[in-house]
């Protein structure tokens, strides 16, 4: 055991989703000798053949080179992970519980419970998962109840701060490290089991197991309030007649505030901050400090409203009745660069506008395939200008650089009327204006 731990660590990726397929392709690309593990035959036959079962920008190429490579390998036998991992990361999902804010954490239970019992040798389990905080100390327990190693498996937790459309150079070129762990030679296989992003002077925050917990949960709690509290500001803007772009232009000029995440619109989506802020405030109830962050229900209910207010918008624009208008949607992902609908803010509001009787056709250059298997009940079409046939009014709701480039003068051909309602504030509003277009966007007049 002594020999290996000398040695550069063999890496065990559990959970080949988003996440563990990201991890694990990129830290063979660093030259890791990689197994991803997962119990979807279907997933992992595709991740081994060379297909990315998702949308990320720049992972296919890497992942063709890891395999080629041969430092990269994917199985659904735990038998096999157990036998050739040094350091085993946990990369499975906490999705929202239904019925409830609380995550689940069936999914990662059923991991430990599938690995720990095979583990006869020192080894550290890492989590990167997005856990409530208390899961790290309650799986170390379940960890040295079940393996036949004992203490000598121990547990830390690595979180990660991955941004859809970004996830590679968020996974190779991280802006932070922070590693929970429960002693010197976890902290010691972590670095060495990083050692090419620390090579890049990447900090490092070394802490406890749950104060390595709480970060992710903390950062997509500010990064959400920073989002709802803008969109506060718009709210106000539309009542006074005020123009919450002007006033976000300014407050980003503040060194103290700073201009990211302080755009206005639709708000956020996906499959981590609102279920994130969710577990964290239900959580938080749990263990007696709710009052602490009672805050963040506003934040998501503000965030809500501005979907219903979207709608209210093209209503406005359409003139209270959109029975038979036929309405053109330009996003369904819930952010550009990603085919990720979880949440999706624009699929709402189409889905909305369809049940109030629009003519709705939908365009994503990604997400199309996901948000027809998921709302089949909407009609799409081929292109940004392919929906926009004949259409009464133009909906932007995902921000893709494909449609800010579309030139207001050549969409004016195809629509039947000049109308955009911008929910992204994407769009130069004096260029579309100046062309003849109805411009509308939350928090401008």
């Amino acid at each position: 055991m002594k020999h290996r731990e000398a040695e550069v660590p063999r890496l065990t990726v559990i959970g080949t989703g988003y996440l563990g397929a990201t991890h694990a392709i990129c830290m063979a690309a660093f030259g890791f000798e990689v197994l991803g593990v997962d119990v979807d035959q279907h997933k992992i036959g595709r991740l081994a053949s060379g297909e990315v079962p998702f949308f990320e920008p720049g992972l296919p190429e890497l992942l063709t080179k890891a395999l080629d490579s041969g430092r990269l390998r994917f199985t659904t036998s735990y038998v096999e992970a157990a036998d050739f991992g040094d350091v085993h990361f946990l990369c499975v999902g906490t999705p929202q519980l239904p019925g409830s804010d609380a995550a689940d954490l069936t999914y990662v239970d059923s991991a430990v419970r599938s690995l720990a019992p095979l583990l006869r040798r020192r080894a550290l389990i890492v989590g990167k998962s997005t856990v409530p905080v208390g899961t790290a100390r309650r799986l170390t327990g379940l960890v040295h109840d079940l393996a036949p190693a004992g203490d000598d498996v121990e547990l830390a937790w690595n979180p990660e701060f991955l941004r859809e459309g970004f996830a590679v150079d968020d996974t190779m070129r991280p802006d932070r490290l922070v590693f929970g762990v429960a002693s010197d030679w976890a902290d010691e296989r972590l670095r060495a089991a990083f050692k090419p992003v620390l090579d890049l002077g990447t900090p490092v925050i070394r802490t406890d197991l749950a104060t390595a917990e709480l970060v992710k949960v903390a950062a997509n709690s500010f990064l959400a309030t920073k989002i709802s509290y803008i969109n506060a500001m718009a709210e106000v803007c539309e009542a006074v007649g005020a123009d919450i772009k002007d006033l976000a232009d300014s407050l980003a000029l503040d060194e103290r505030i700073g201009g990211k995440f302080l755009r206005p619109g639709l708000g956020f989506g996906g499959g981590c901050l609102p279920k994130d802020i969710r577990a964290f405030a239900h959580r938080a109830e749990e263990i007696g400090v709710g009052q602490a962050v009672s805050f963040l229900r506003q934040v998501d209910e503000i965030n809500r409203r501005r979907r219903a207010r979207t709608v209210d918008l093209v209503r406005e624009a359409l003139g209270g009745d959109l029975t038979g208008r036929r309405i053109a949607v330009w996003g369904a992902a819930f952010k550009p660069n990603s085919d990720d609908i979880r949440d999706a803010p624009a699929l709402d509001v189409a889905r909305t506008l369809h049940g109030l009787g629009g003519d709705v056709r939908v365009y994503d250059p990604a997400a199309l395939d996901n948000a027809r298997r998921a709302f089949p009940e909407l009609r799409y079409g081929d292109s940004a200008f392919d929906v926009a046939s004949d259409a009464d009014v133009v909906v932007l709701l995902t921000e893709w650089s494909d449609f800010r480039e579309v030139r207001p003068e050549a969409l004016a051909e195809v629509v039947r009327h000049k109308r955009m309602v911008d929910g992204r504030h994407a769009l130069d509003a004096a260029r579309w204006r100046s062309a003849g277009w109805e411009y509308r966007a939350l928090g401008r007049s």
